[in-house]
């Protein structure tokens, strides 16, 4: 490579932002509405380098052109894509049918306690859900992640379940 186009490409890492723009619309003749530093210092110094090598040959542009002629352009999403299901109205269970449960889980009404940094936490089983401080969650990993502050298999934080070697 020239050593005059190494020599700008190394003047332009020092280019504010708004330098870069005007020596972006010097080189490539055209303005841009882009703000990404990065991203500008890379295409002036892409096009200086072309510009310095000669840049694609025309067998190589007129190959380019031809993919891009031919390319399956989408327009728009797959049909529906942009639509929502409509909701439909909760249909009654029939009788004698019952939410399953993950067997994992005790009984309503069981408390499960936890010791977690010096202090005892109490969770109430629901039968749908669980009771941590009168606050009703729908899962587990939700009351874990209430009391951590972070992420966490609520099975595993209470002890009901061990971790999986895989």
């Amino acid at each position: 490579m020239d050593k005059t186009v190494i020599r700008r490409v190394e003047a332009l890492r020092r280019f504010s932002v708004p330098e870069l723009k005007r020596e972006y619309s010097k080189v490539l003749g055209e303005a841009t509405s882009s703000s990404h530093k990065q991203y500008l210092f890379r295409r002036i110094a892409w096009q200086l380098q072309a510009q310095s090598d000669g840049g694609l040959s025309e067998r190589a542009q007129r190959r380019a052109a031809q993919i891009a002629d031919d390319a399956d352009l989408r327009l728009d999403g797959p049909k529906g894509f942009w639509s929502w299901p409509e909701e439909t109205p909760a249909q009654p269970r029939p009788e004698g049918s019952e939410v399953r449960r993950d067997g994992r889980l005790p009984e309503a009404g069981t408390l499960l306690k936890r010791h977690y940094r010096g202090n005892d936490f109490l969770v109430r089983v629901l039968e749908r859900g669980f009771e941590y401080q009168t606050h009703h969650y729908r899962s587990l990993s939700a009351v874990a992640r209430q009391i951590t502050g972070t992420r966490w298999n609520g099975l595993l934080f209470f002890g009901l379940t061990g971790r999986r070697d895989g």
